[in-house]
């Protein structure tokens, strides 16, 4: 026979076939389509045919031979007990309950702890009414072993079905020295309940608590007390389990029952003292649940003034919760402190969390730490002036924390600003003058010159707003809005001169921070003093400075303004006009040109001789083309093309074009007498001349 010949197709060297067509089939064969066809293929089982015994002799050899495989079998196999209950059960079958009893003392011989042996035995003696038997087998099996509950629950359940009640009281009593499982006393107590022995059930309950003193035992006792309605020794229960809990060992769920049982019984002020007690004991983070139900209950139960206790004692425990986990978040100090101001007349516990709050001072000296913190100062004067009405120590509050800042790092000119505020509230005006003096002394800022300016506003001292003025611009002479609040405060006053005189030394500083804003507010000044001749110089300095199309359509629109015959004023503004649109065309500033030819032709139509069509003949119009990025990819981007551009465009490609005409007309007027010397040589040297 080949190797292709034998099963599977393995040669003598026992390898796998070598697959050359490693490809996919065509028709796919399922898991589930394997095991169908394997299902409808697979055969019949043969059943052993059915014996009929005729006679007594037949039944005899049937026992012996079936006896004789079973013998044989255990003894192969002493240790399988499944085999020694297979050969118990088929005798119990044959009515041999002797046979049956010795197979399964052979089998406990064997092996003595099987559960299922005892089990299948007891059944035995109970099917056949062998009540002493089974009584002493169940006996042996609780003896050697005893913490096998099955045992005890069928022993008992036996006795009880017998109507041996001492008997299985007896039973549940040995069992109860074992100190078995809770289920095991609480069937005890069952049993003693169906026989309406309360009594006896109070001294299963008593050793229950001893042996499991745990939570649930004790409410278990007091519920059974509670469906006896003996409301006082439920309370004596519940006494009783606090007492022996202990604070170490308590458990909220006892507060929670007990306090639900006396609002049972309609002692909802009991109730409200418990809950009370429990939460004055019990440490917070074991007491969530007491304090849901705490809530539910004053809510139910409850006044106005007490709801909101208990809501606010529920939110102090999440902010003590997230205090103790993070002592320096500050935005849980700030509503902590404000859920203690809003319960009216408790300051003292106020005080307490504010000093306890100011206590948790950042760790480095970085402002943007310290400016959460130092709001818990600010709101602690607050609440010391206004809510508590306590002056003084708000003056402290105030003291302190100037002094707990490093000053020389950074500042807060709030605490500076709030400071001097509550000392002109007290009617001290020279402290908030001094304070805010000490502020600028220590570390100069410009919220504090504001702040110190509007409150010298406030009080009417003109001239301490100048000198303020005056050290605010020596301090920051780079601020516009400083020099433009300071001269409007001269044009306030009338004092044009003045006002004139700091705006020129503003627009001759070196450096500004936004110095169209003070040329702007310079020009606007000078237009509403008349003076237009100042404000054409103005616009002609400014623009010197910048060509922002903004400036030069300022400028027009000025020029509309001011001038009084229409003819002259819009020819005016023409001329800023064509002065603007050369000098953007110069810088090639296409987006400019553009804006300035739109507010062009908005003036041109707004007034009744103006010629919008020599303003549209200058509008560009707007193209698609393509640029280089870095990348060598191409960009398409919109652009404008000036009318006149395309003109200046236009000759400059004409006289390009002439000059390469020249050029090339020049170099063939040279090659031409080039060409007539070099063939007078060659004549030459045919006719033998050198």
């Amino acid at each position: 026979m080949g190797d292709a010949a034998k099963p599977g197709g393995y040669g003598q060297s026992a390898r796998p076939p070598k697959i050359k067509n490693k490809s996919a089939a065509a028709v796919q064969i399922t898991a589930e389509q394997l095991i169908r066809e394997a299902y409808e293929r697979q055969g019949s089982v043969q059943k052993a045919p059915r014996q009929k015994v005729l006679d007594g002799e037949e039944l005899s050899d049937y026992q012996m031979r079936r006896r004789r495989e079973f013998e044989e079998g255990v003894r192969k196999n002493r240790s399988n007990i499944a085999e020694w209950l297979r050969y118990a059960s088929w005798e119990e079958s044959q009515n041999e309950v002797k046979r049956a009893r010795s197979i399964y003392e052979r089998a406990l011989d064997v092996d003595s702890r099987n559960q299922t042996v005892y089990i299948k035995y007891a059944e035995l003696e109970m099917k056949n009414k062998n009540t002493n038997s089974a009584r002493n087998l169940y006996d042996r099996a609780v003896t050697i072993l005893p913490r096998v509950s099955q045992f005890w629950y069928r022993y008992t359940y036996m006795e009880e079905l017998l109507g041996n009640v001492d008997g299985a009281r007896e039973i549940f009593n040995r069992w109860m020295q074992w100190e078995p499982e809770e289920e095991a006393w609480s069937a005890f107590i069952k049993f003693e309940r169906r026989y309406g022995e309360t009594d006896n059930a109070r001294a299963v309950f008593e050793r229950f608590v001893f042996v499991h003193p745990e939570s649930k035992t004790w409410l278990k006792w007091a519920k059974f007390e509670e469906d006896l309605v003996e409301p006082d020794r439920v309370r004596d229960i519940f006494g009783r389990a606090i007492d022996r809990l202990g604070e170490a060992f308590m458990d909220q769920h006892i507060f929670i029952s007990f306090a639900k049982f006396e609002v049972r019984m309609k002692e909802v002020e009991r109730a409200r003292a418990i809950y009370k007690y429990a939460l004055e004991r019990l440490p917070k983070a074991k007491s969530q649940a007491l304090y849901n139900q705490y809530t539910l209950f004053e809510k139910q139960y409850g006044e106005r003034e007490e709801i909101e206790d208990v809501v606010a004692n529920k939110r102090r425990m999440q902010y003590e919760a997230t205090l103790k986990h993070d002592a320096h978040d500050y935005d849980t100090w700030i509503d902590y402190v404000k859920l203690e101001e809003s319960v009216a007349g408790n300051f003292d516990r106020t005080r307490d969390i504010y000093e306890r709050a100011i206590a948790e001072h950042p760790n480095v000296l970085d402002k943007r730490l310290w400016r959460r913190y130092i709001y818990l100062w600010l709101y602690y004067a607050l609440f010391e002036e206004t809510v508590a009405k306590d002056v003084e120590r708000a003056r402290q509050v105030y003291v302190a924390c100037v002094g707990l800042i490093p000053h020389k790092q950074f500042t807060f000119a709030k605490l500076w600003l709030q400071y001097a505020w509550f000392e002109i509230r007290q009617g001290d005006v020279g402290a908030a003058r001094r304070g805010l003096g000490q502020a600028l002394g220590m570390c100069p800022k410009d919220k504090l010159f504001r702040g110190y300016i509007e409150m010298e506003l406030e009080l009417r001292d003109f001239d301490r707003v100048r000198t303020l003025y005056s050290k605010y611009v020596e301090f920051n002479p780079t601020n516009c809005a400083t020099w433009v609040e300071f001269a409007k405060l001269e044009a306030a006053l009338h004092e044009s001169e003045r006002c004139q005189a700091l705006f020129e030394l503003a627009v001759e500083q070196p450096t500004l921070d936004m110095p169209e804003v003070l040329w702007k507010a310079y020009i606007d000044f000078e237009y509403d003093q008349g003076d237009y001749d100042k404000t054409r110089e103005l616009y002609g300095r400014l623009l010197a400075l910048t060509d922002h199309v903004k400036v030069w359509i300022s400028l027009a629109r000025f020029e509309l303004a001011v001038a009084d015959d229409p003819e002259s004023r819009l020819a005016a503004a023409r001329a800023v006009y064509e002065r603007a649109y050369s000098r953007l065309k110069e810088l090639k500033l296409t987006e400019e040109r553009l804006v300035l030819l739109e507010a062009w032709r908005e003036a041109e139509m707004s007034e009744s001789q103006g010629d919008v069509a020599a303003v549209e003949k200058k509008m560009p119009r707007r193209v698609r083309k393509r640029r280089k990025l870095d990348d060598g990819s191409l960009e398409e981007y919109f652009d404008y093309v000036f009318p006149d551009d395309e003109e200046q465009g236009a000759r400059f490609k004409l006289l390009a074009k002439a000059h390469m005409w020249k050029q090339k007309a020049a170099a063939a007027s040279v090659s031409e007498p080039i060409a007539a010397t070099e063939s007078a040589s060659e004549n030459n040297e045919e006719d033998g001349y050198e």
